[in-house]
């Protein structure tokens, strides 16, 4: 897990805050300075809440949970989608559709509406449907594949968010607020850091600024993901030689022949004669 340098974040671009008046005073912690009216963000804090976020992230992906990334902006689109598909995690890229996590057994239904369209395609029951309904279809399952595709694997409620751009998600920030879910977030100068759980101060609007922290978490990620397999490696062994352990050694049954049979009882010894009756 390698956390960014100064230098380096500096190089990204991330000490770039918005504009004075844009600015969010709650934001007054992360912030160094002003310069020709934008704010600066002190990159020491960014580099120390990149390393916090990227520890408790790699918590969570070494205990197996899923973490949802979420980044509709242009910048930030694609580097989310290589990144989390790199470890199997989920992801929304397109518009948050609301309700994503209040009304989570909605959005399963939707996804499960993919997968019988594929049965579908995959048994021959599309090709007796008509031309017409085959188009419906056919254009139904590729939106819910753009909408819904990145999360089709996601059967429980994630076990964290990662946001970039606080303020233009905020509509998955409040449903994860409102659900207890903790939420890991790029903010910048001009956003509310107050609803999220691990703070990371840094502009949110260039795409190396965003690159550079996501290779950093996503790197400590697939290092508690790798931990992970390795303990159940040796888990398996583990169980193993205690399961033998514990098992009681057989019995040896020796069988007897004949001649090593045990002696037979000796005969009772026969009873006296009564003693005639004194004369």
């Amino acid at each position: 897990m390698a956390t960014p340098t100064f230098d380096q974040l500096l190089e990204a671009g991330c000490h770039f805050g918005h504009l004075k008046r844009k600015w969010n005073p709650a934001m007054a912690p992360y912030i160094f300075m002003e310069r020709n009216g934008i704010h600066i963000i002190d990159l020491y804090k960014t580099a120390a809440k990149i390393d916090e976020a990227a520890a408790a992230l790699k918590q969570i992906a070494k205990s197996g949970r899923k973490v949802l990334f979420v980044a509709t902006k242009k910048q930030a689109k694609e580097a989310i989608a290589d990144k989390a598909a790199s470890i199997g995690m989920p992801y929304v890229i397109e518009r948050w559709p609301g309700g994503m996590l209040t009304n989570f057994p909605t959005i399963r239904k939707a996804v499960k509406k993919m997968t019988t369209i594929d049965k579908m395609t995959k048994d021959g029951t599309f090709d007796n449907l008509s031309k017409r309904e085959k188009l419906q279809i056919t254009r139904q399952r590729a939106k819910l594949e753009k909408n819904l595709g990145s999360i089709a694997d996601l059967s429980r409620l994630p076990s964290a968010l990662f946001v970039v751009d606080v303020m233009k998600e905020h509509i998955a920030v409040a449903e994860a607020n409102r659900l207890g879910i903790p939420v890991f977030g790029i903010v910048d100068t001009n956003s509310d850091p107050d609803s999220v759980d691990f703070v990371i101060p840094a502009n949110d609007d260039a795409s190396k600024s965003i690159e550079i922290i996501l290779d950093s978490v996503i790197g400590a990620m697939a290092e508690g993901l790798e931990e992970r397999k390795i303990e159940k490696i040796d888990q398996p062994e583990e169980k193993e030689e205690g399961a033998q352990a514990a098992t009681p050694g057989k019995r040896r049954r020796v069988r007897r022949n004949d001649s090593q049979q045990a002696p037979a009882a000796a005969p009772a010894p026969a009873a006296e004669p009564e003693k005639e009756a004194a004369e």
